[in-house]
């Protein structure tokens, strides 16, 4: 009988290929073979052709690697340790991560973000997991990929003063974690400054002691505007809690509605310094200074040359309003302007990158 097992067997896979209406005209002396059903199971597909990608980059959070998506298509931020991935949503591979499917078989369409099998690090005595993200202090985010550690900044708002600023340096400030930038004024001038700009306006340092707290001042910054009405801001201790705080004043450069152009003399490309013949008063959101001044303003060039000040004072103005209220404000009062190819558009964006220059303002 052994022989007649694989005919046995051949039969019964005939049987359930055949429909049920040929089925019954086969007559057999085995017992009805009973099929099983399937699960029929058609496998999602993510990937869609012809690309549909946003408009706009995603922005990914520090640490999370920027890529392609599975599908070759669209960029994304890659999925991290623990969360759901597919053929679209793949792992960050930059941190050694890997789409384990092993939990949803048998479809193996959605899987979760695990760590590839790596070496760990060692950082000041203290051993990390591969992938594993860490802050060794409050400065610095680090990651551990595959032995090597890779950190990324988290101070990264504090900036130097610009080119009004000769000298920089960071100074802690307590109850921070992060150094703030102030202008060190304590040192001279060096002696590439302009030929026309005397040393004695840089004889005082501005830093000085008061009651244990050492008064620093910065600078006043770049008025925000190159004509009209703008403001120009600074930071200053000099205060009883000894705290460093914003300060503002009002500035006005040159007024937007004079041709400066026509005040340059025959043969020259500049005019550093220009004065209206008569007294103006100052108006600020409808209201008007109740004295009427005569301000110098800066010029400009008719080459690449800007005219910016680089010695002034701040007055305080008084301004009397048309229902009757009055109010004071700080203004720039300009003293003498320099002309140089150092200009700053105060709405560039890429104003930052500049680089320090040989001269400051000088400002009581």
């Amino acid at each position: 009988m052994r022989w007649l097992l694989p005919w046995l067997l051949v039969t019964s896979s005939i049987l359930q290929v055949f429909p049920q209406n040929a089925i019954t005209t086969v007559t057999t002396t085995s017992p009805p073979v009973i099929s099983s059903v399937t699960e029929v199971y058609t496998r999602t597909q993510y990937c869609k052709w012809p690309c549909e990608c946003p408009t706009t980059t995603p922005l990914c959070p520090s640490g999370v690697s920027l890529l392609t998506d599975g599908c070759e298509c669209c960029k994304m931020c890659a999925k991290q340790i623990g969360e759901k991935c597919t053929e679209v949503d793949i792992c960050d591979t930059h941190r050694g991560l890997y789409c384990d499917y092993s939990r949803d078989a048998p479809r193996y369409e959605i899987g979760v973000c695990a760590q590839m099998v790596g070496v760990g690090c060692l950082l000041n005595g203290i051993r990390y997991n591969n992938g594993e993200s860490f802050q060794p202090n409050c400065k610095y985010n680090c990651s551990c990929i595959n032995g090597a550690v890779g950190c990324i900044p988290l101070c990264t708002d504090s900036k130097p003063p610009l080119v009004w600023c000769p000298n920089p340096k960071q100074i802690k400030v307590k109850g921070e974690c992060c150094e703030e930038w102030v202008c060190d004024y304590s040192k001279k001038a060096r002696k590439t400054s302009p030929r026309h700009i005397s040393s004695a306006v840089y004889g005082g340092e501005i830093e000085t002691w008061e009651k244990n707290c050492i008064l620093q001042t910065s600078a006043w910054s770049p008025c925000s505007k190159t004509c009209g009405m703008g403001i120009s801001t600074r930071i200053s201790n000099d205060n009883a809690q000894c705290r460093f705080m914003k300060e503002s004043r009002l500035c006005d450069l040159r007024p937007c509605e004079v041709d400066l152009t026509r005040h340059i003399k025959p043969g020259k490309k500049c005019l550093a310094v220009y004065r209206g013949e008569e007294p103006v008063n100052y108006t600020l959101s409808g209201c008007t200074s109740k004295v009427s001044y005569r301000p110098k303003y800066c010029g400009l060039c008719l080459d690449d040359r800007c005219c910016s000040p680089y010695k002034s004072k701040t007055i305080e103005v008084n301004f009397r309003c048309p229902e009757g209220t009055d109010f004071s404000r700080k203004i720039m009062w300009i003293n003498a302007c320099f002309c140089n190819l150092s200009c700053k558009n105060p709405n560039d964006i890429f104003a930052d990158l500049a680089h320090y220059h040989d001269y400051s303002e000088i400002a009581d």
